[in-house]
């Protein structure tokens, strides 16, 4: 079947070992189920992984992609729940938690495999498209904002980096959810469609706000790390998952952090009953997942490359279809 893949591991140059082309498809075996992939989504994990982080040489060829929507071998439209080992279903007890892409091949291709326990039921609502963007970027987002920095309508909210997938997520999901949402970002352009999105405010990365707020969703990490902690009120809350930028800030601002009794949570995609909500959430209020752009999966380096430039705004979608 046609796949994109990592072949080779380069740390600086990732796209190096990006090829497309022929492997096996996935065969069926006890507790699995083989899905037939209409839309896929690009995550900024897929370049880590061919920086070979989370991936190592002898695992290679590793088919690239996270998230998936399709059909399975029932007919059913499906969304994939990409973390495996998390329940132990169709791995065991002992399975170690990971995404796919790490331990198991991925969704760009025609066909990926996952355990049933990670297949869900597709909304008639949402398109495989829209569908497709939800799993990591959009969960993740959710379960920052959610579970982890606890926000209640009426909050404020600042997302570091507008145009990234989880930031955008989040700005949607927080002006869904009744919260007031900041937004930073370098590029005018993306500060523009922020404030179209429904962030109150956007402005230049580092910039003062208005006010402070009661929760940062942070995913730059390094570049922005200062400016989220100077932002919060104190006792509210930075919740980080990710570091696009370096994970080694030069100011950590520890005293900063003790003296307003400051909160830093670490978050890592989500659960299957939080996607479930993310899923119903989605149906019922009309939000949907931005994108940036859809292209056929052989045009996936294209995809890669824009991603890896940072010039997207939103999630960019690979189709079979």
């Amino acid at each position: 079947m046609f796949a994109v893949y990592a072949a080779r591991i380069d740390r600086d140059q990732p796209l190096a070992g990006l090829e497309l082309g022929e492997l096996p498809a996935p065969e069926a075996r006890p507790g699995w189920s083989v899905v037939d992939v209409r839309a896929a989504s690009l995550n900024h994990h897929d370049l880590w992984s061919l920086r070979g982080v989370g991936l190592p040489e002898d695992r290679l060829p590793m088919i690239l992609g996270c998230d998936a929507a399709g059909v399975d071998a029932d007919g059913n439209e499906v969304v994939l729940h990409s973390v495996i080992g998390q329940s132990g279903h169709g791995v065991g007890p002992k399975e170690p938690r990971s995404i796919l892409t790490e331990r198991y091949p991925g969704t760009f291709a025609e066909q990926v495999a996952v355990p049933t326990w990670n297949v869900l039921p597709k909304p008639k609502e949402l398109s495989f498209e829209e569908a497709a963007c939800l799993p990591t970027a959009w969960l993740t987002a959710y379960r920052m904002l959610f579970t982890n920095a606890g926000v209640r309508p009426g909050d404020s909210v600042l997302v570091q980096g507008a145009g990234g997938g989880v930031a955008t997520a989040a700005i949607v999901l927080g002006k869904a959810a009744g919260l007031r949402v900041f937004a930073t970002s370098r590029d005018e352009a993306k500060r523009k469609r922020a404030l179209e999105l429904g962030a109150v405010e956007a402005v230049e990365t580092g910039a003062r706000l208005p006010q402070r707020v009661d929760a940062v969703i942070e995913t730059v990490g390094a570049a922005t790390w200062s400016h989220s902690i100077k932002s919060l009120r104190p006792g509210g809350t930075l919740v980080i998952s990710g570091a696009t930028s370096g994970d080694r800030p030069s100011h950590a601002e520890l005293t900063r952090i003790f003296f307003l009794e400051l909160k830093v949570v670490g978050s890592t995609m989500g659960s299957k009953d939080e996607l479930e909500d993310l899923l119903s959430f989605c149906a019922a209020t009309g939000v949907r997942p931005v994108i940036d752009e859809v292209l056929p999966m052989d045009r996936a380096r294209e995809g890669f490359e824009r991603m890896a430039s940072g010039g997207q705004f939103g999630k960019i979608v690979l189709s079979n279809s």
